[in-house]
Parts: C-alpha cells; structure tokens; sequence
C-alpha cells in the first residue's frame, strides 16, 4: 500500500470514528429525518419518515427506518419495512411497495455504516435477503438490473412540452383531447379507488384498500394529488400523484374500457405533465418500469430515455435472488385465476394480499 492509500485510509477510520452508533428512528425526531431527506440530492419522496406510519400502521409490516450522526446532525439515514409472507417470502427492503430507497447519506463513511446496520439487522431477524433499492449502487453485491427509471426534465409552457413528445405520441393525446376527455381534481380518494382496483384486477394483480390510498393523502398533506380524467360524466381513468420539491411523480394510476377506446392514459399523464410544470415543476418522473413490457414501451413513446436502477441483495437464507415479477412463470396461474374473480371478492381480499408482497 502506497503511503498515500494508507494515508487515506487512516483518515477515513477517523472520520469513521466520529460517527455516533447507528440509531432507529422515533417519532420526536421525524422532522429532523425529514429536514435532512428534502436536503439530500440522493434522497426522495419515498425516504421521507411518513411512510414508517403508513408501513407499520396500516399495512402491519415493522419498520426500522436507521440514522446516524455526526456532532449532533443526521448524516445519513435508511429507511427499511420487514414483509413477511407464506407465499412470497420475508424480506428486509428499502423501501417496500415503493420504488427508490437505499441509503441517503452525505459521506461515504455514513452510508457504509448504516449499509452494514442493514446486514446485521437483516442477520438477525432471519430475513430470506436484504433488499436495496439504489438509484446508484453501494458495494459489490448481487444486483438486479433489468429494472429502469424514467425521468426528463419539463418546461413550464404547455406547448415545449408537447412539441418535446415524439409525434405518435402527440397524436394519442390529442385523440383524447378530441375525445373532449376532462381532468378533474378530486378532494378525495373514491374514483382513485374505484378505477384503481378494476384495472389492477383485470391485470391479475392484487390492490391495497381505500384506507391506504387515504392514509397517504392525510400523511402527506399538499405533496399529493388526485387527477381523475372524466368523458360525458363518466369516469375514464385515474392517478395519484406526489410532489417533491421540483418533483411530479405520477404513481398510482390506471384506467379501463374507456381509457384503452379513448385514449384516456395518454390524455391523463398529459394532464398531470400540462399542471405540473404551469406550477413551477422542473422534473417528471415517470417511475420504474421492467425493460420490454408495456409499460416501458409507453414510457418510451413520450420520448423519456431509460436510466437503470439498481436492487441491491444481501443475501441470508435465500441462495437466489428473488423474483416476484408478474412475468414469473411460478405466479401465472395465481395471476390468471385473479383476473376471473367478481370485482367485489378482489376487493374484498385484495388488500389482504397486496400487502405482503412488497
């Protein structure tokens, strides 16, 4: 090792040392946690302590959401939900049912702590794997990346925005906008929920209550929004929607009959992309698609370019990574058999389900 090397590594195990122990969130301290992720670059909206009530309070999963300091201010933090399941496993994640997580941390020294908390945590509770999931990877571990972000920055004139969408996708919006399609804000979560889990059904996918819809609303009070898109009266489709600072991020949205025959998603997400940069967002964010489904495939049509995410393991009693893709051959017949069920059984058991998968 050259002097210099050993030089650096001798001041990174001071400033190591300077670290306070590893600490688990309580609830006098939220907004100090809060204050340090709206500060952080790397953090966001899925970082912020609010949803370790959501986790643990409506959705029954522990939630250890890790800290540490350095002289009395947070220099890291790592917000992370246990899921256990017959069916799917247990699991440490940062962050379940959301899409970003990982570590937020300003030094390298932080983030390696609260990454090597996460392991001992993960060792402990005897989880099948610890699972991050990084914008940017942390350390050589077993990682997925087949799975993609879309993000792209966004004017506040409504038409720079519609001239920087590739011209197929125009004319999908502009059938919807002919279709005399209607964007409406909802005070509440009621067509969200309606719309929601018809669609996620139909797709054979298991959706959350209403409470948890409603939970978010009031755990976040002016960082989400409803947009419901209407025709004659009628509901067409639907999407819930999250503000961080220079932030949209559609996230909870769908629609039926009436949005594939009109066009309705298309018009939608224009709508969200239309209010949002007319209040000052700078950047849209389309949220994580797998590489060559539908869904990535739309979000190319707007003419967003993929950037990779990284889902992190450590694994404990699993000696495989998981896989708990839709596209999982192991889960078709559960995915085929959901799709036939009357829309009030899905409901009526879906939540039950869609929180244990994580």
């Amino acid at each position: 090792m050259s002097i210099h090397a050993a030089i650096a590594k001798h001041q990174a195990a001071e400033r190591r040392a300077e670290l306070s122990p590893v600490r688990t969130l309580e609830d006098s301290d939220t907004g100090r946690w809060d204050q340090f992720v709206l500060s952080h670059p790397g953090a966001t909206f899925y970082h912020l302590s609010g949803w370790r009530h959501i986790l643990e309070n409506v959705l029954g999963h522990r939630a250890y959401y890790l800290y540490v300091e350095r002289r009395g201010e947070i220099e890291g933090v790592l917000p992370l939900g246990h899921v256990r399941s017959l069916l799917f496993g247990n699991a440490l994640i940062s962050v379940p049912f959301l899409v970003y997580g990982g570590p937020a941390a300003l030094t390298p020294e932080a983030r390696d702590a609260l990454v090597e908390a996460a392991c001992a945590l993960a060792e402990r509770l005897g989880v099948d794997y610890l699972e991050l999931r990084n914008l940017e990877p942390v350390g050589d571990w077993p990682t997925k990346t087949q799975y993609v972000t879309f993000k792209k920055p966004i004017d506040s004139d409504p038409d720079v925005n519609m001239k920087a969408i590739p011209r197929k996708q125009r004319a999908m919006i502009r059938k919807g906008i002919k279709a005399q399609l209607q964007a409406e804000i909802d005070a509440d979560s009621s067509r969200l929920f309606e719309t929601l889990s018809e669609c996620k059904r139909n797709l054979g996918t298991p959706f959350f209550s209403q409470r948890y819809l409603d939970a978010i609303i009031e755990t976040f009070p002016g960082q989400t929004e409803i947009l419901t898109v209407t025709r004659q009266s009628q509901t067409v489709c639907s999407v819930m929607s999250f503000r961080f600072r220079n932030e949209i991020l559609p996230y909870y949205g769908g629609g039926g009959d009436l949005a594939r025959e009109f066009k309705g998603n298309d018009f939608m997400y224009w709508a969200v992309m239309e209010r949002a940069g007319e209040a000052g967002v700078e950047i849209f964010d389309y949220g994580r698609s797998t590489e060559g489904t539908g869904p990535y495939r739309f979000k190319k049509h707007w003419g967003f370019e993929p950037q990779p995410l990284y889902y992190q393991y450590h694994l404990v009693q699993a000696d495989s990574l998981p896989n708990l893709s839709p596209t999982n051959a192991k889960y078709q017949f559960f995915i085929n058999a959901w799709k036939r069920l009357p829309l009030p059984v899905a409901r009526a058991i879906g939540p039950w389900l869609a929180r244990r998968l994580g």
